[in-house]
């Protein structure tokens, strides 16, 4: 995807956070400017004061007041106090504003510039003002004899002297106000670089676009996604993939392991087992699973995880497995037909008609036989033609197979694909676990009425050790399909039926000596017409 005009992410965060640096030290700068230029003029103001109105009490400024040439003696006075205090000019002059000293001996005599406020009533007045050396911020208070004021001391410190002095201050914060800028622009570099890299260096139009497509993306398509991180997080999740694993509201941000997902499906979604279509089966649906490790220039980032629902196709491909069986045992039943009928022509052609009579007989006696004990048991369509097909079945591979029940002429809705589900699994089971023992059996038992459905087969097979039972439900449950379609998945099948028609399945030990499993349907869901 190429590159925006107004630049990426990145970029234009790194401007901004350099803007804001910049004013926010600009801001912190001359506010502590302006505060210690503040400070500054207050304590010049505070060291104008201070130093007046100790020349105002000094006994030598009120007896050279009272003398003939008051400037004589104070003019010597009032320099030697300006540099001791380190201020700019010390002026004693009378009610009148006469200067008696100043720092320019020519203004001695001339009449004082400035305000003099409430000072000659007494008060202290200071004000920023300027005179003959320029700006100052000067202070201005009385000299009291016998409660009465006979002259005024003014005291000022020029601001271009402040100022310098202010310079000098402000150099240390100036220095500290670069090292925060430097600081700042540095961190707001690193923080880019980052979020570049995390970016991947597109603009805020084109992410933008981006999660649009996403979005729309993400909950058009039809299959389940689940995108993982490399910690094994849910970072993405759309709808279907909900649906199809029941996933909670927060899944977002969860370990896969701990949402309850069959354990194969999670060792398929972390990357352990990942193959391409792999079946599975949780809870109400078969999924077709594929995963595959996520890659950013060559580093795994996680992994992408698809769903696809196969429950519908699943079921029509057992029950095509189911015909195809019994047509395997219709087409086995053909051979033996033929066989048996060329016995039959040979004994009439041999001259025996009898024989051939009593061989014939005997066939169709056996067959009805079979067919009527079976249909007796059953009473269904659905299921006796499934048990006579695995009869023959069972037949042709050298296992005995017996039918018992009994069915109750109201007997509880089941759907027929549900019974072939249940019983061509149970029956494909028992007799692959007896398939080359010898004097296998397997038995068949039906209680059927208007309240419960019960299937139970059993075989005299190897059985399962008691410690194994609940773990073959739950490999049953969740366990990959191994071979061809429709294969593998037998007992996961199943026990979905059970649970959509809020039944049971029991694994225990059979009378015959090996395993049964008992399935008991309760619930009234998917009624037959």
């Amino acid at each position: 995807m190429g590159r925006s005009r107004e630049g990426s992410v990145a970029r234009q965060v790194l401007l901004l956070q350099v803007l804001v640096v910049l004013l926010v030290v600009g801001a912190a700068l001359g506010l502590a400017a302006y505060d210690a230029r503040q400070d500054a003029r207050d304590s010049a103001v505070d060291t104008a004061v201070s130093v007046a109105q100790a020349v105002a009490d000094s006994p030598a400024v009120h007896a050279a007041l009272k003398s003939p040439d008051p400037s004589a003696e104070l003019q010597p006075y009032a320099e030697r106090v300006r540099k001791d205090t380190d201020v700019d000019f010390v002026v004693v002059m009378g009610l009148d504003r006469t200067r008696y000293t100043h720092t320019n001996p020519a203004q001695i005599g001339k009449p004082f510039i400035g305000d003099l406020g409430g000072a000659p009533e007494g008060k202290v007045f200071t004000q920023e003002y300027t005179g003959t050396l320029g700006p100052s911020m000067r202070a201005v208070v009385p000299v009291i004899d016998d409660g009465a004021v006979v002259a005024l001391v003014s005291v000022g410190i020029t601001v271009d002297r402040i100022d310098a002095e202010l310079r000098r201050a402000l150099l240390p914060l100036a220095l500290a106000g670069a090292v925060v800028l430097g600081v700042g622009l540095l961190g707001a570099l690193l923080i880019s670089r980052r979020l570049r890299r995390q970016t991947h260096g597109l603009g805020e139009a084109e992410l933008g676009r981006m999660f649009e497509y996403h979005q729309a993306v993400l909950h058009a398509v039809r299959e389940g996604l689940l995108l993982l991180d490399d910690q094994d997080r849910v970072q993405l999740v759309n709808d279907e993939a909900r649906r199809l694993l029941d996933l909670p509201d927060d899944v977002v941000g969860r370990p896969v392991a701990e949402l309850g997902l069959p354990p194969a499906l999670v060792r398929t979604a972390v990357g352990e087992t990942a193959e391409a279509d792999d079946v599975y089966v949780t809870g109400n649906h078969v999924l077709v699973v594929s995963s595959s490790p996520a890659r950013w220039k060559g580093r795994e980032v996680g992994a992408v995880v698809t769903l696809r629902d196969r429950t519908e196709l699943q079921a029509v491909t057992g029950e095509l497995d189911v015909v195809r069986g019994l047509t395997e045992a219709l087409r086995a039943q053909n051979h033996e037909s033929a066989n048996r009928l060329h016995t039959v022509v040979s004994l009439i052609e041999m001259g025996r008609p009898d024989e051939a009579v009593d061989f014939a007989t005997e066939e169709l006696q056996v067959a009805q036989l079979l067919t009527d004990r079976v249909v007796g048991a059953v009473d269904d369509p659905v299921l006796a033609a499934l048990l006579l097909g695995k009869s023959a079945e069972a037949a042709e591979r050298g296992i005995v197979l017996s039918v018992d029940g009994a069915v109750a002429p109201d007997p509880l809705p089941v759907e027929p694909r549900d019974l072939v589900t249940i019983a061509g699994n149970l029956v494909d089971n028992a007799l692959d676990a007896v398939a080359g023992g010898e004097g296998a059996r397997v038995e068949v038992a039906v209680e059927w009425d208007a309240d419960h459905l019960s299937l139970r087969v059993g075989d005299n097979g190897p059985g399962i050790d008691p410690a194994d039972r609940e773990h073959v439900l739950e490999r049953g449950w969740s366990t990959k399909a191994g071979g061809g379609a429709g294969r593998g998945v037998g007992l996961a099948l199943v026990a979905q039926v059970a649970r959509r028609h809020g039944g049971t399945v029991r694994i225990g030990s059979s009378a015959l000596g090996g395993a049964e499993v008992e399935v008991c349907l309760t619930g009234d869901r998917g009624g037959r017409p």
